[in-house]
């Protein structure tokens, strides 16, 4: 089975699931109905995502969120067995293929089963192969055939800690930028902003509701100052882009990630943007990662 996981510095995806990149460790077992025994300690998943590392094969965090994810998957497969084995499919950024992807994969590759516990009960995870794509290129997978027809296209991934485009010359990855700004440092100035302002203690989970537009308690006022910010920072980004010489009144762009679901509102009617499309799906890149994986596994089973 291929289970695609999309580690990202704000949220874990994979294709039906999502959840922050926070975790807990625990040395007894913790009061929760989800938790993970591993490597001597417990660990349960947190709603404080881990700050940011640029190189996610460290330490064993991203390894053990990694497992949540796979045994979610496996459970809603109905296939987890006390011992299972598994094709991972994940990614990084274009900018990080190049010194990263070796050791990326050889943080997932494992001589030997891994054994763990999920919720109490044991289990073990063979990892035959284990796939490494680019982000963002990934989530174009659905549409390769098309995009071949595109000669110039951007891919603009809004994540939680940086924004990354990549320019796509019909179908192929010709450049690759990357800005460090991404929706937590909104979330971070709206915290504070909030608290000044209206003496009011909010989450990131407050404004994302009102950027969904989701009902909440939070007063009008508050609303207004979250989606003020929110333009402000859709703004900010597209000036920083154009800093760059990526001008998106002149070519198009697709817009993924968390972040561009979360400031799609601002994005769209921008001037700064004379044609934006928007993959809505926060499950995009696992998506295309799975996508991907099943392609090379028939491939090198000699189909097609």
């Amino acid at each position: 089975m291929v289970i695609a996981v999309d580690t990202g510095n704000a949220e874990i995806t994979t294709v039906n699931f999502r959840f922050c990149s926070g975790l807990a460790e625990h040395r007894v077992k913790p009061l929760s109905d989800e938790y993970i025994e591993y490597g001597g300690s417990f660990w349960t998943r947190s709603n404080d995502h881990i700050p940011y590392v640029r190189n996610k094969a460290a330490d064993k965090r991203f390894f053990v969120l990694t497992l949540f994810a796979i045994a979610k998957e496996l459970k809603k497969a109905e296939k987890l067995r006390a011992f299972n084995e598994v094709d991972l499919a994940v990614g990084l950024p274009p900018g990080h293929m190049g010194d990263l992807r070796d050791s990326f994969e050889q943080y997932f590759r494992r001589e030997s089963p891994v054994h763990f516990a999920y919720n109490g009960a044991p289990l073990t995870i063979a990892i035959r192969n284990v796939f490494v794509y680019a982000q963002g290129f990934a989530a174009m997978a659905p549409r390769f055939e098309q995009l071949m027809q595109v000669k110039r296209i951007y891919v603009v991934d809004i994540g939680g800690i940086t924004t990354d485009v990549l320019l796509l010359c019909n179908g192929m990855p010709d450049k690759y930028y990357s800005l460090e700004i991404g929706i937590i440092a909104l979330e971070n100035t709206l915290i504070g902003r909030v608290s000044a302002r209206h003496d009011m203690t909010i989450e990131a989970d407050h404004i994302e509701m009102v950027l969904q537009g989701q009902e909440t308690l939070l007063p009008a006022e508050v609303r207004e100052t979250i989606t003020e910010a929110a333009q402000q920072h859709a703004d900010v980004i597209l000036e920083r882009l154009r800093e760059m010489k990526i001008d998106l009144r002149s070519d198009s762009a697709i817009f993924i990630g968390g972040g561009s679901i979360l400031l799609h509102e601002y994005l769209e009617t921008s001037p700064m943007v004379t044609q934006p499309e928007f993959i809505l799906e926060s499950n995009a890149n696992a998506v295309g990662y799975q996508r991907l994986a099943e392609a090379q596994l028939r491939k090198n089973a000699g189909g097609i």
